[in-house]
Order: structure tokens, then sequence, then C-alpha cells
């Protein structure tokens, strides 16, 4: 089943009628409240949200879901009339699987969810527990630790840590980070790599070190000097 929350009853209706005729289970909410209530029926295997509600927005729904081991890995996908960078980049921090800007096509409406469905149904297992130097990542528990001391993270910079020590000592080009942490193509975006990086490194004191650049392709996880 697909949930959508969307308060507007005429895009609610649409999308509910263009999932359906797709061949998808679709349920309609119009506000924070009908979606919980309808949560407890089922687990979604998809969530459609929009930014703009009259009771809860978006972003408070979605850290909710991301914070309940019950439904922190359901894909969601935000929709929101704003188009500024830092609104989208902000739904993406929050943990959203991708997003869509109103107006869309109902064409790239359904071509969006079935890319998201696609890829929840392929994401392997993650490793119980990595770790690097004095870094530890425990998956099950979703926490973080440098040099023994817990560490908080928002979700994008546990999935960039997680990226990095799936793959210590291997250059991880710009492009990869944006597609495997972000879901898109667009290098236009690159600095916010750049923003994550920096905040993380701050966050694990001494052992963000480890966190190195390489100049012109990307970054690494190493013991060894940065090519800055």
């Amino acid at each position: 089943m697909i949930l959508i929350v969307e308060d507007d009853a005429g895009i609610r209706e649409l999308e509910e009628y263009a999932l359906q005729s797709n061949g998808f289970d679709a349920h309609g909410c119009e506000d924070a409240a009908h979606f919980w209530a309808a949560l407890r029926t089922a687990a979604p295997e998809l969530v459609i949200l929009d930014v703009m509600l009259p009771d809860e927005d978006g972003y408070q729904i979605l850290g909710k879901l991301r914070a309940d081991a019950a439904y922190s890995r359901v894909p969601v996908i935000m929709v929101t009339a704003k188009t500024s960078e830092i609104d989208v980049v902000k739904g993406l921090d929050h943990g959203a699987d991708d997003y869509l800007c109103k107006p869309f096509g109902v064409m790239e409406f359904i071509s969006r969810v079935k890319a998201v469905l696609r890829r929840s149904a392929a994401a392997a297992p993650a490793a119980h527990l990595l770790h690097f130097g004095e870094i530890e990542l425990d998956d099950t528990a979703r926490s973080v630790r440098a040099a023994g001391a817990p560490v908080e993270l928002t979700y994008k910079e546990y999935a960039l840590l997680h990226l990095f020590l799936e793959h210590p000592g291997e250059v991880l080009a710009r492009e990869r980070i944006m597609k495997e942490v972000w879901d898109t193509d667009d290098l236009l975006e690159s600095r916010t790599i750049d923003m994550h990086v920096r905040t993380l490194r701050q966050k694990l004191g001494a052992a963000g070190d480890a966190i190195r650049t390489v100049r012109k392709v990307g970054y690494k996880l190493s013991m060894e000097g940065s090519d800055d």
C-alpha cells in the first residue's frame, strides 16, 4: 500500500488516481492525524508526503518515521511547492528518499515512485557493525561512537559516514557520493557534500581527520595524508 499525505483534495485525488491506474494500492490522507491512523492499520511500502500540512508538517512526520524502528526504512517521497535548494536539502537531510516540486507531471510522478520502490526492494541489508580507526557505527542501534564517545548525527551525515565505512581506503568520487547518499546526479548541488563532510568531521573530533579530501575528485577514508 502507498499512503499519500496531502491536504489539497485535488492533488491528493490526482495522485491516488494515477497510482491506482498504474496498478498500485493507494490511500489518501488529508492530514497527519489521518496518516497516523492509517499507519496503525498496515505498514506502507511507500509514503508520498506533502511538506505543508494543517497540523504536523512533512518534516515532523518524516522525523518521527525515521526515529521509529518499525518504519525507519519505509521510503518517503517529499512533495513541496518550495523550490529553493535549502528546502530540497532539508527534506533529503531529514531522510527523504526523493522529492518532487509542484507542479509536476503524472508521468514524472509515477516514474519517481517506481524508481524509489525499485531501490527499496534492491537495498541489501547493512552490516551490523562497521568501524575504522576510532570510529564505530552500529547499524542495528543506528549509533555512532568516536574514540568511545557517542556522536549524534543527522540522517544524511549517518548515511555519508556509512558509505565511507563501507569503502575504507577507496576514493569516492563526488558523483558517486551524490548518487548513493542524495540519489541525484546533479553536481550543482555537490557543495552539499562539502558542508556535510565538514560537519561530520567536526562531530567526530580527531577521528574525523580520517575523512580525507582527494583534490578535484572527492573523498576517502584513510589514515594516510590528504591530497589537499
